[in-house]
């Protein structure tokens, strides 16, 4: 409380003295209850006068503060693999049922794999291991307090960045247990395989192989590759204890086109104890062509270089950057073509596309020349105001000429472009929307059409490297920006007509994949349906198997998970309501699980982790004294804080009370008296 607020108390003293000795002393017939009559009166005045100075007091709040102890259990397919589920459950139930751990601690436990999670319970099915989302959700939430943490894993990775690293942003103790055995015994496996996703006819492919040993005597084996029952390449490898890794550099060919499967193995060692990481599955799909994609421009621009970039991003494209005159002299070495800020140089290029009928997409920007586009295509006509802007994108829900993918597109930097309105002449379908400080406007920014045969699509802005920038900072990851060019790409190379139903799906997948099939279905308007009945029928081709499976609605797309599915080949007929649309395809699952590479604990890795972090490690047979730790670790104490608050007096109700009380008792007793 401050000096002039006393100062402003004290006169309020004063004043509601005097007020009440002039109206009951001075002005009043002498009476006996004159002065109680006063002493209500000052009650009641100088309330009022504090509720008008309002002054503020400091009111604190002690309580305890106990530290957490945040237990995180490994639920990936290699603990299982390992033969340590048990004793994971036994150490967890010692944990949860220590009262002295309890007392002491607020016990959290959360369980992970290939996501992080509360647990509820422990099933060791996750068929990948990611510390980094571990370590990057532990910092978020426990940042701010004291919470050592109970690592209980086998330390083995699988997928994110390595967690001795992404583990340094964690600033609390780590207490390692490592689950699995420590003895070493001799063991060969297939480390890593190399491959490309995409190969071409009549060609060949490279296939890279790091074989690793762990042992002490000279071994051998012999390394194949087969596709089927037919071997395609084999040699004899030798390791010791000091040459312990071999690299492979092999070529094969690339004659069947379609998904080829294949098999790289090593032949397994008499006393091998896991012979699973011996041997590993691939596949690529061979494809009979190559499309090239001509980006025209006469202007050097960032947006270029991420088209490029984007576009090579798929192996069966690639893209050369030409100026129109080139694009003119070598036109039939292209299959698609991208206008990249048209100005009067493109007059010859416009008018070989719409001779060819060629499909195309344009983008525009502050450097276009507008009159002349106007004038060289009928398909739009932009208002020229020779003013900029930028424009935020905002996703079309009702957008169905085909899928988009998953770019945030709400979430990317604006683009640049030409202020004004766009007009159309023929119908189009509106991808993304303008919007100028999250107001959406009634203008496109990105749209598709079709016209006499001929497909286009059209983006008014420059400046969509920002885009592909975003998209990593976001994901850590350039694959939605380059999955979302490649959709164009696909739209454009291709001029059949649109379908009602549109199935998402790769070629093959790793068993240890999240495999996820996405579909879009549209009514008779081509107006996305929410409401519609999807299911896919899954049939395995080795075992005539056949499985109904319900889509489920995500946003603005269908989507079923696969995960459970054994390896082997698939077809599959995706249905709408019941028959009414129909689309089928076929699809490959490997027999490879990545979960079951591993024969040991990482027990040097989970050491360090806890020496640098100043925790301890503890092997899961000897864990009889990490509660024991945990208790009597001085760091671990609960703590006594305050917490002071400002509050008025305002706030007090207990003196507005005071002032109905004084006021009533002085009522009532003139009233008695018969004063009133």
């Amino acid at each position: 409380m401050s000096g002039n607020t006393l100062l402003y108390i004290i006169l309020a003293g004063i004043t509601a003295l005097l007020l009440a000795l002039f109206q009951y002393i001075y002005k009043s017939k002498k009476r006996k209850l004159n002065p109680i009559f006063s002493f209500l009166r000052f009650i009641t005045i100088f309330s009022v006068l504090l509720l008008i100075i309002n002054p503020k007091f400091e009111k604190v709040a002690l309580y305890n503060e106990k530290p957490n102890l945040v237990v995180v259990v490994d639920d990936s397919e290699s603990v299982k693999h390992l033969e340590q589920d048990k004793n994971v459950n036994e150490l967890l139930a010692s944990i949860k049922n220590s009262k002295e751990l309890n007392d002491k601690f607020n016990l959290d436990i959360y369980s992970f794999g290939s996501d992080f999670q509360k647990l509820d319970s422990l099933n060791f099915n996750q068929s990948q291991t990611n510390y980094t989302s571990v370590f990057s959700n532990l910092q978020q939430i426990y940042k701010e307090s004291n919470s050592p943490t109970v690592l209980i894993s086998d330390g083995n990775q699988t997928f994110g960045r390595d967690f001795e690293f992404s583990s340094k942003q964690y600033k609390q103790p780590i207490f390692s247990v490592i689950l699995g055995d420590t003895i070493t015994y001799s063991d060969l496996k297939i480390q890593q395989l190399n491959v490309n996703k995409y190969a071409y006819l009549k060609n060949k492919f490279p296939v890279e192989v790091i074989a690793v040993y762990n042992g002490n005597t000279p071994v051998n084996s012999t390394f194949t590759i087969k596709n089927g029952n037919t071997t395609l390449y084999s040699t004899s490898l030798q390791f010791s204890k000091t040459n312990n890794s071999q690299t492979l550099n092999i070529t094969l060919p690339s004659d069947k086109v379609g998904v080829n499967s294949y098999v790289a193995s090593l032949s397994p060692l008499s006393t091998e104890k896991n012979i699973v990481n011996n041997s590993k599955p691939f596949a690529l799909e061979v494809i009979d062509q190559k499309t090239n994609v001509a980006i025209v421009t006469s202007i050097s621009h960032p947006d270029i270089g991420t088209l490029k970039k984007a576009i090579e991003s798929n192996e069966q494209r690639t893209a050369f950057i030409v100026s129109p005159m080139d694009y003119i002299s070598n036109k039939e070495d292209y299959q698609m073509v991208i206008l990249y800020q048209p100005n009067s140089s493109f007059k010859t290029v416009f008018e070989s596309l719409d001779v060819e009928g060629k499909n195309r997409f344009i983008i525009t920007g502050i450097n276009t020349d507008w009159a002349f586009l106007n004038s060289i295509q009928n398909v739009f006509q932009q208002k020229i105001t020779n003013q900029e802007e930028s424009f935020q994108a905002i996703f079309n829900d009702n957008f169905n000429t085909f899928l988009p993918g998953e770019l945030a597109f709400d979430n990317l930097p604006p683009l640049e472009s030409e202020f004004g309105d766009v007009e159309f002449n023929i119908p189009i379908e509106a991808l993304l929307f303008k919007s100028i400080n999250n107001n959406i406007i009634e203008e496109t920014l990105m749209a598709t059409y079709e016209n006499v045969g001929q497909r286009g699509v059209m983006l008014f802005g420059e400046g969509i490297w920002r885009w592909r920038s975003q998209s990593y900072l976001d994901t850590n990851s350039f694959n939605q920006f380059d999955d979302f060019i490649g959709k164009i790409m696909q739209y454009t190379a291709s001029n059949k007509r649109r379908n009602r139903l549109n199935i998402n799906y790769e070629p093959f997948y790793n068993g240890s994949d999240n495999i996820k099939i996405t579909a879009q279905f549209f009514n008779k308007n081509y107006e996305f349906d929410a409401a519609a009945s999807l299911e896919m029928v899954i049939k395995n081709i080795e075992t005539n198997k056949t499985t109904v499976i319900p889509f489920v609605l995500q946003q603005n797309t269908y989507e079923v998970n696969l995960n459970d599915f054994p390896s082997g080949d698939y077809d599959f007929t995706v249905r709408a309501n019941r028959g009414e649309v129909t689309s089928s395809g076929r699809t490959k699952i490997l027999d490879y699980n990545v979960e079951k590479q591993f024969l040991n604990a990482n027990v040097s890795k989970l050491e360090r982790l806890a020496n640098s972090s100043n925790g301890s490690s503890y092997l899961i047979d000897d864990t009889t004294s990490i509660i024991d730790d945990l208790i009597n670790d001085s760091r671990f104490v609960t703590v006594q804080k305050s917490n002071k608050n400002v509050v008025p007096l305002i706030d007090f109700k207990y003196l507005l009370g005071l002032i109905i009380l004084s006021l009533s008792i002085e009522w009532f007793l003139r009233k008695y008296n018969g004063l009133i």
